[in-house]
C-alpha cells in the first residue's frame, strides 16, 4: 500500500504520491502530443475518495474498504489529456491512498469484424 501503483513499461510517470491521508493536489507535466493520460489510484480504509483531473474535467469516486487494498487505472483519451495539469484528491483521514499519474500511447481500438462475418 505504501508504494504508488505501477504503470506499464510503455508509460511515462509524470508524478507519484506515496501513501498519504486526507486531501492533496498534485501538479503533473505535459506528455507527448497525442498521448493519453493515465491515472492510477490505490486506497485502503473505510470511505470514498474523489479524484478530479484538470484540465480534462475527469472526475471519479473510488470506494475504499478497510479489509482490502483497492486499485483503479484510468486511461483518459480526450482533448487536453496530453497537457500539463493538476489532480486533486478529496479523502477522509480514515483512508490511506497513493497515486501515479503518467502519459502513454492511446489504447488501440479493437479491429472491427471483417466484412461478411
Amino acid at each position: 500500500m505504501a508504494q504508488p501503483p505501477e504503470l506499464d513499461a510503455t508509460e511515462t510517470i509524470a508524478v507519484e504520491q506515496s501513501e498519504t491521508r486526507g486531501n492533496r493536489s498534485l501538479e503533473f507535466g505535459k506528455g507527448k502530443k497525442g498521448d493519453a493520460l493515465i491515472v492510477a489510484v490505490r486506497c485502503q480504509g473505510e470511505g470514498t475518495i474523489n479524484v478530479t483531473v484538470r484540465p480534462t474535467d475527469l472526475f471519479f469516486p473510488l470506494e475504499c474498504l478497510d479489509s482490502e487494498v483497492s486499485t483503479i487505472h484510468h486511461q483518459v483519451d480526450i482533448a487536453g489529456a496530453d497537457d500539463k495539469g493538476t489532480v486533486s484528491v478529496e479523502a477522509p483521514t480514515t483512508v490511506r491512498w497513493s497515486m501515479t499519474i503518467g502519459h502513454g500511447k492511446r489504447a488501440v481500438e479493437e479491429a472491427s469484424e471483417p466484412a461478411g462475418a
